[in-house]
C-alpha cells in the first residue's frame, strides 16, 4: 500500500522540485567544464568524468529518486534502525579486505566493479533513524536521561569513531551538526543540547590537537604557518581562481587553473572553478539556490503535521546547508580547508545518488503538507 502514496496527498512542491533540478543540471555542467582537460590528460577523453558521473551517480540517483517519490515516507520509520545498522556495518567493512584506500584514507568499499563510499549513505540513514527515534511519542526526551539522551550519545559515538578512523572528520562535523539541529527542534531539554554541543566541540578539539595533519590545517587557516607552496597552496590557488573571475567570469569552459594549478578541480574545488568561469554572478547565484533549497525544505516541514516528516526535512536541510557552507567557506578561505565536496555539484557517484534519494523523499513528504 505504501507504493500507492500518489493516490493520497496532493501534488508535490514544484518549486522544491525545480531547485533540485537546477542544482543537478548545474552540477553536471560544471563537472563537464572542470574535468574536460583532466579527462583529456588522464584518459584521452574530454568527457570521461562527466560520463562516469552520469552512469555511477545520476542514473542510480534517479532510480532512488523515483522510488523514494513513489513510496510513502512513513514506511521508512519501520526500517530506520535496520537501515542504520546496515550502514554502520558497511562503514566498518572499509577496514577489511573489501576496503579501498586512497590518499591515505580508507573510505571506499569495492565489490567486483561496484565501488562506493559508505559514509555518504550515513547522511541518509542516520537522519532516517534520528527522525524515527525522536518522533516516537513514547520517548521522554525532557525528563529521562536514559531515554532522551543516552541512545543519541551511543549511536553518535559509534559512528564518529568509525568515521574518524577512516579518517573523515568533516563528515563527522556534518552529521553531528545536523543531529544537534534535529535534536534541539524535537523539544529536547536545552541542557542536554548544551552538553552535547560542548562535548562535541571538546572531543573534536582534542582530535585536532593530537593529529598533526588536522592541526596543520587549522594552523594554516590561522596564518600561523606560512607555506604558500605547501599547506597554503590549495586554498591560495582556489582564492586566485575565484578572484580572477571578477563579476561575470572568464567564460564557461575557459578556466586557466582547473588543470594546471588548482588541486581537486572536480571535487572540493569545483566552486573555485565556478567562480573563475562564471564570476560573482554565477557563483553567487549558486549560493542563492542552495539558500532557497534549505529555506524551502524548512517551510515544507513547517506545514507538516507529522513530526517524522518534519524531522526528516529538517535533517536533509541541515545536511545540505552545513555541507554547502563548509565547502564554499573553506574553498573561499573563510574556514579551514576540509576536502568536503559540494552537494549536487562536485564529482562523486555515491554522493549524487544519496542526495537525489533525499530529493525523492522530500518531494514525497511535500505531498502531505497543508494544501
Amino acid at each position: 500500500m505504501f507504493l500507492k502514496s500518489r493516490k493520497s496527498g496532493h501534488n508535490p512542491d514544484y518549486f522544491l522540485m525545480a531547485l533540485f533540478f537546477v542544482l543537478v543540471i548545474f552540477g553536471l555542467a560544471m563537472i563537464a567544464s572542470a574535468s574536460s582537460e583532466l579527462g583529456k590528460i588522464k584518459f584521452n577523453d574530454t568527457y570521461y568524468f562527466l560520463k562516469h558521473q552520469i552512469l555511477s551517480g545520476l542514473l542510480i540517483g534517479l532510480i532512488g529518486l523515483v522510488l523514494a517519490y513513489k513510496i510513502n515516507y512513513h514506511l521508512y520509520k519501520k526500517f530506520a534502525l535496520p537501515f542504520l545498522i546496515g550502514s554502520i556495518c558497511l562503514l566498518a567493512l572499509v577496514f577489511t579486505k573489501f576496503g579501498v584506500a586512497s590518499g591515505g584514507a580508507s573510505r571506499w568499499l569495492q565489490f567486483g566493479s561496484l565501488q562506493f563510499q559508505p559514509a555518504e549513505l550515513l547522511k541518509l540513514t542516520f537522519i532516517l533513524y534520528l527522525a524515527a527515534w525522536l518522533s516516537n511519542s513514547k520517548i521522554n526526551r525532557k525528563g529521562k536521561f536514559i531515554e532522551g539522551m543516552l541512545p543519541f550519545l551511543v549511536i553518535v559515538g559509534v559512528i564518529s569513531v568509525l568515521l574518524l578512523l577512516q579518517p573523515a572528520t568533516s563528515i563527522v562535523v556534518i552529521l553531528i551538526g545536523s543531529a544537534l539541529i534535529i535534536y534541539f527542534t524535537s523539544g529536547a531539554k536545552f541542557k542536554y543540547f548544551a552538553v552535547l554541543l560542548g562535548l562535541g566541540v571538546a572531543v573534536l578539539g582534542l582530535i585536532v590537537i593530537f593529529t598533526p595533519y588536522r592541526l596543520t590545517r587549522i594552523m594554516t587557516f590561522l596564518n600561523l604557518k606560512n607555506d604558500n607552496l605547501g599547506s597554503n597552496y590549495h586554498v591560495n590557488e582556489a582564492k586566485i581562481a575565484i578572484g580572477s573571475g571578477g563579476i561575470f567570469g572568464v567564460g564557461y569552459g575557459e578556466s586557466k587553473t582547473k588543470a594546471s594549478r588548482l588541486p581537486a578541480p572536480i571535487d572540493d574545488s569545483i566552486f573555485a572553478v565556478t567562480g573563475e568561469e562564471l564570476g560573482f554572478v554565477g557563483s553567487g547565484s549558486l549560493v542563492v539556490v542552495f539558500g532557497l533549497l534549505v529555506f524551502r525544505l524548512l517551510m515544507v516541514a513547517k506545514n507538516l503535521s507529522d513530526r517524522f516528516g518534519q524531522y526528516l526535512l529538517i535533517g536533509f536541510a541541515s545536511i545540505i546547508g552545513i555541507q554547502s557552507i563548509i565547502n564554499i567557506g573553506a574553498i573561499s578561505g573563510l574556514f579551514p580547508l576540509t576536502g568536503i565536496p559540494l552537494p549536487f555539484i562536485s564529482y562523486g557517484g555515491t554522493a549524487m545518488a544519496v542526495f537525489l534519494t533525499m530529493a525523492g523523499i522530500s518531494m514525497n513528504i511535500s505531498r502531505f503538507t497543508y494544501h
